[in-house]
């Protein structure tokens, strides 16, 4: 005599599911507390103006308001493509992203390393201390301390140039010195911040692998390399996705304020335009396609890279 199998009913799992649910929240009430805030600033501030976007499809007049204005489709993005200042744009901003990914990106990691090395802990504590201090300045302080050291008139390092018998040179109007300055401003400002990650990771690396290695007669160059950057790579390859996303932000407070007449060629890029057709000239829904156009640019690099990651064994981000 066949025995009957026995059909659970879902609505009783469905409930028991509730009811589990329902204790995981009361038990973690305040994780989830903890996290409102964050969430709230996520939907307020990102994603609700996400329908702006739509502005983008539209010839926006203000006195029409948002949902009067006529909608004319892909005729902004066509008008940016073809004008010819779409390849300088993508050129400068390109640029000054790949510097920053070769020359900014690995420094936070190797400052990380050489900290991580020191065994005084004051002394490691106070040079983290003070290359902390640069990222809690703004741009306008960077720029002016940058003024000051190397303007034509009366800056110390042209100042120091004549002293030596040489000749003044204008390193602030001068196209070929711009993205070096730039770049070396955010080296500055930057480096010492973007070490807390990795020196949070590397305090995670069990210690007892060092203890073997040394056992096994491994210098402190051979533990770098075959333990402390390995327990590191995965922090490594999300932060440079993560960092893909934003390729094209070169940052519009920095830039703007390192502009000039002379130098403009090769320093406008796609943020500092975005101000001068939005915001100065009111063309809100051309500047709001350049924007578009640059946010899909850095959501293809993430999907891009996230898949080489996982395709070469690391987790990614999704």
């Amino acid at each position: 005599m066949n025995k009957q199998l026995a059909v659970p009913n879902t609505s009783s799992l469905a409930s028991v599911h509730r009811k589990q649910m329902l204790r995981r929240l009361i038990r973690n009430r305040w994780l989830y507390l903890m996290l409102l805030p964050g969430l709230l600033y996520f939907i307020i501030f990102k994603y609700i103006p996400m329908y702006g976007v739509l502005l983008a499809f539209k010839n926006y007049q203000p006195f029409l308001g948002f949902n009067g204005s006529e909608w004319v489709g892909m005729k902004h993005f066509e008008r940016f493509f073809g004008d010819p200042l779409f390849w300088m744009l993508l050129r400068n901003t390109f640029v000054l992203a790949i510097y920053n990914i070769i020359f900014f990106f690995p420094l936070p990691i190797i400052i990380a390393l050489m900290l991580n090395e020191l065994r005084v802990v004051v002394y490691k504590r106070l040079i983290q201390t003070l290359i902390y201090i640069p990222h809690f300045m703004s741009w306008v302080v960077i720029v002016s301390i940058a003024y000051l050291f190397f303007t034509t008139e009366g800056g110390l390092v042209n100042e120091a140039i004549v002293a030596l018998g040489g000749e003044k040179i204008q390193f602030l109007l001068s196209p070929d010195w711009f993205r070096g300055f730039i770049t070396a401003e955010v080296i500055w400002k930057e480096t010492g911040w973007g070490t807390i990650i990795f020196l949070a990771a590397l305090a995670g690396v069990d210690t007892q692998l060092y203890e073997a290695a040394r056992m096994d007669g491994a210098n402190r160059l051979r533990q770098l390399w075959h333990i402390t950057l390995p327990a590191i790579r995965s922090t490594i390859v999300i932060l440079l996705i993560l960092r893909l996303g934003n390729f094209l932000d070169t940052g519009f407070e920095q830039i703007w304020l390192m502009l000039n007449s002379l130098n403009r060629e090769v320093g406008e890029v796609f943020d500092t335009y975005v101000y001068s057709t939005g915001i100065a000239q009111g063309m809100y829904s051309y500047s709001t396609a350049v924007g578009l156009f640059k946010s899909l640019v850095g959501l293809v690099l993430v999907f891009g890279a996230n898949y080489l990651a996982k395709r070469f064994g690391e987790e990614g981000i999704l």
